[in-house]
C-alpha cells in the first residue's frame, strides 16, 4: 500500500498538520521537529499526492512560459535554462508560443490562467495594453520587454550595450563601413540592437553613413540581405548581423559570392548560440548567457510566488549584461572575451 501523510505523522510522532507544514516549508515549528518529520518522510519514501497538495496550497507547482517562437538555438537554450531551474525547485513547466501573432499570444495566455502559479512572458505583443486586457492576477516576469510601467517584474538583456560594444570593436579594428542586418519590425531586441548600432556609429564613425538591411532573425533572412549587399559596388568592410542565425546566412551568401571572410568583409553576430564557435570561421558575436537568462527569470518568478512581501514583489526592471566574444570571423587570431561597455 502507498505511504500516506498519516503514516509519516505516526512515525514522526506529530500531527498530520505538522507534517503538512514541514513539507510545504512553513517555519511555525522547531528545527528539530522539522528535521524529524523530513527524516521520517524520507525513510518511508513518502511522496505527496500532487492533487491533494494543490487543493491545500492552491498551487499547481507549474510555471507557464509564453515565448514568441520555440524554434532555433536561442529558444532551445532559453527553455533549457528555465526548465533546469524549475526542476531544481520541484516545479513543472508549461510552454507555449505566440508564433508572432497577437491573437495567438492572448489565446495561449488565457489557456494558461488557472493552470499555472506564475508566468514568464516574452512576446512583442506583451505591452501595457495587452496586460491590462488580460487582467491576470498571477505573478509575472516579462522577458526582453519594452514595458516600463507594469504590475510585474521585467528582466531584459543589454541589447543596446552589446550592439554598441560590437560596433566600437569593429571600428577600433579598422572597419568603418559597417552594415547592420536588422531584426523583425516591432521586436524589442531588434529595436535595441539597432539603437546601439546607430549610437556607436554616430560616436566612432560619424562621417560614415549607416547601412541597415532588413532581416527577420532567420538564416534565410541573413542570406537574402547579404545577396542585396554584395550586389552593390561599394561593399561594407564589416557586416553586423543582429543575431547569429542571420550571421550564418550571411557567411553562406558571402562564400557563394567568392567574398573572403574576414579578409574582404568581417562578419559578426549577436547571442553566441552554441554553434557560433563551431562554424568556420568561428563567429565573433555578443554573448548572451541564454540558459542563465532563462534560469534567472525563473528564479525571480519563483521568489515572487513564494514570498508575497512587498520587497520580494518589487516591480522594477533588471538588465543582464552581455559580453563581446572576438573570434576569427572579424580577423582575430585567438579567442578574447571582454565585457560589453556602452
Amino acid at each position: 500500500m502507498a505511504v500516506t501523510i498519516k503514516d509519516v505523522a505516526r512515525a514522526a510522532r506529530v500531527s498530520v498538520a505538522s507534517v503538512s507544514r514541514a513539507l510545504n516549508g512553513h517555519h511555525s515549528m522547531t528545527a528539530a521537529t522539522r528535521k524529524r518529520i523530513l527524516a521520517a518522510a524520507k525513510k518511508l519514501r513518502y511522496t505527496p499526492h500532487s492533487a491533494a497538495r494543490t487543493l491545500i496550497t492552491r498551487r499547481t507547482q507549474t510555471i507557464g512560459a509564453l515565448l514568441p517562437d520555440l524554434h532555433g538555438e536561442f529558444f532551445s537554450e532559453l527553455i533549457r535554462g528555465i526548465d533546469l531551474a524549475a526542476r531544481a525547485r520541484g516545479l513543472h513547466l508549461l510552454v507555449s508560443s505566440s508564433h508572432g501573432d497577437a491573437r495567438e499570444a492572448a489565446t495561449a495566455l488565457r489557456a494558461m490562467l488557472g493552470r499555472v502559479d506564475g508566468l514568464l512572458l516574452m512576446s512583442p505583443h506583451v505591452d501595457a495594453g495587452f496586460l491590462r486586457q488580460m487582467r491576470a492576477e498571477l505573478p509575472m516576469v516579462l522577458m526582453n520587454s519594452p514595458v516600463k510601467r507594469a504590475r510585474c517584474a521585467i528582466l531584459n538583456i543589454d541589447n543596446y550595450g552589446g550592439a554598441f560594444a560590437m560596433v566600437q570593436h569593429l571600428v577600433a579594428s579598422g572597419r568603418r563601413r559597417i552594415a547592420l542586418i536588422g531584426g523583425p519590425d516591432g521586436n524589442f531586441d531588434a529595436v535595441e540592437r539597432l539603437r546601439g548600432y546607430n549610437a556607436a556609429m554616430a560616436r566612432f564613425a560619424p562621417a560614415i553613413p549607416t547601412q541597415v538591411l532588413p532581416g527577420d532573425f532567420t538564416e534565410e533572412g541573413g542570406y537574402r540581405a547579404t545577396g542585396d549587399l554584395v550586389a552593390n559596388k561599394l561593399r561594407p568592410q564589416a557586416v553586423f548581423a543582429a543575431n547569429d542565425m542571420m550571421a550564418v546566412g550571411c557567411l553562406h551568401a558571402l562564400r557563394e559570392a567568392g567574398v573572403r571572410v574576414p579578409e574582404d568583409i568581417a562578419v559578426t553576430g549577436f547571442d553566441d548560440v552554441p554553434f557560433a564557435r563551431l562554424i568556420s570561421p568561428a563567429l565573433t558575436t555578443v554573448r548572451v548567457r541564454i540558459a542563465d537568462f532563462g534560469a534567472h527569470a525563473l528564479e525571480r518568478l519563483a521568489t515572487m510566488i513564494e514570498d508575497t512581501t512587498d520587497a520580494a514583489r518589487e516591480k522594477h526592471a533588471q538588465l543582464l549584461g552581455a559580453e563581446l566574444v572576438v573570434r576569427q570571423s572579424c580577423g582575430a587570431k585567438e579567442l578574447l572575451v571582454s565585457s560589453a561597455v556602452a
